[in-house]
């Protein structure tokens, strides 16, 4: 018989449309470690909230997984920050569910704070141990973006109450670890570190060229990349304003700014992009900057492939998916010295690490590496090699299915159990 894992992503829905505020890197890992755990023979259930009423109740998604649409709040896309006041709903409907199917989970797997929230709540009615991600911490959170910050301010208090409780926590990169330890007290035995991965059915190298023309991209110039959500605190406006500094060289420069809220960028609808454009313009090479919306998951190795280099410069980062894809796809990256990123990135061998909101030093680093093709070369066969190596989500599937097993090995023995609970 199949062993049944429960996934929590209250507000990261694998179904979801990415590249939109709300929907980025934790979708990507819950789709994605579903995938592979089912393929290793789990069957995983996904609980994330409805947000329309059009949606089905259960959802068989693909072979082993189902999609649970769970009533809590209106159904109808509601942002995060606003969501916990609908988690005592979301409790109660999931322990329906599973009274409903009889269904038995070996664990929880929670992802965010307000999942976890969820998580604890069960493994009280029900007694299932549960495992927890944060994707981001609010500490750490409130350090960069203050009085922007617009979650509850119990956000830190539920996330040292869910680490307590948690029987184990997966920390993404060293840097997670530390502030789990450091600013939550987190028991140092309890955690363990699982990085995020990449799909090799997804993200592989296509021909510059080929890519470039796929893509009606000029293929002589010197392309640079930025992928992901339109958010602030992705740096979007330091990656415009280094171009902006760029030498003049021989070769036409053109800046890729994939994502936003809608296909069609659309200023009106969407207040950074508008900023954003407004930095360009104010720079001076708005006719330089190409925003292309929001793409299909399908069409991004095209655009990871076609460029010269990637570059990722936010404030702070847990994690960051996108430095994988792009390292998978051949594309040396230039990414923050922060969080996940200096954690995935090797520098001077898949890319550089450089100081978030520096103009100037991101512009250095693009300029010697524009100017140095033996390097390019070097990096983009290290960027290959190196994820391929330690990034894969079959290789993270693996890390968690053995830390289940572990969990489920404790439970089994509560002798051990206990001395886990005593040393929390």
């Amino acid at each position: 018989m199949k062993k049944k894992i429960a996934f929590i992503s209250e507000h990261a829905s694998p179904l979801a449309t990415l590249g939109g505020v709300d929907s980025g890197g934790q979708n990507v890992y819950v789709a994605e470690l579903a995938k592979h755990l089912a393929s290793a023979g789990y069957q995983i259930d996904i609980f994330t909230r409805r947000e329309d009423q059009n949606q089905s109740y259960i959802t068989n998604w693909l072979p082993g997984i189902r999609v649970i649409h769970i009533e809590a709040g209106p159904a109808t896309c509601v942002a995060k920050e606003e969501l916990l006041q609908y988690m005592p709903q979301f409790t109660k409907n999931m322990s329906s569910f599973i009274r409903t199917e009889q269904i038995n989970y070996e664990v929880i797997h929670a992802n965010f704070w307000m999942s976890g929230l969820v998580a604890c709540d069960l493994k009280e009615i029900f007694d299932i141990p549960f495992v927890i991600t944060f994707h981001a911490l609010g500490y750490v959170r409130k350090l960069y973006q203050k009085d922007v910050d617009k979650f509850p301010a119990c956000r830190i208090d539920v996330e040292k109450h869910v680490a307590a409780n948690a029987d184990v926590i997966i920390a993404e990169c060293p840097q997670d670890r530390e502030d789990l330890i450091n600013y939550y007290g987190a028991n140092a035995q309890k955690i363990t570190i699982i990085p995020c991965g990449f799909s090799k059915k997804e993200f592989y190298p296509v021909n510059k060229t080929e890519a470039r023309k796929q893509l009606g991209l000029d293929p002589d110039a010197n392309i640079i990349l930025q992928l992901g959500r339109m958010v602030p605190r992705k740096g979007i406006d330091n990656v415009i304003r280094a171009a902006a500094k760029l030498k003049n060289g021989n070769k036409p420069l053109q800046l890729l700014i994939v994502g936003g809220d809608t296909d069609i960028p659309d200023p009106e609808k969407s207040p950074e992009l508008k900023r954003l454009m407004d930095i360009a313009r104010k720079e001076n090479i708005l006719n330089s900057v190409h925003f292309t919306g929001r793409k299909n998951r399908s069409e991004l190795k095209y655009y990871y492939s076609a460029a010269d280099i990637f570059i990722t410069t936010p404030w702070y980062e847990p994690f960051g998916i996108t430095p994988l894809e792009s390292m998978a796809c051949g594309t040396p990256v230039i990414g923050s010295d922060v969080g996940g990123i200096k954690y995935s990135v090797a520098p001077g061998e898949t890319g550089f690490l450089v100081e978030p909101d520096n103009p100037q030093a991101l512009a250095d680093k693009i300029d010697f590496l524009l100017n140095d093709n033996q390097l390019l070369s070097s990096m983009q066969h290290n960027s290959i090699e190196r994820v391929n190596k330690q990034f894969t989500w079959a290789r993270v599937a693996s890390m968690a299915a053995a830390l289940y097993e572990q969990l489920g090995a404790a439970v089994a023995h509560p002798a051990v159990r206990h001395r886990q609970q005593t040393a929390a």
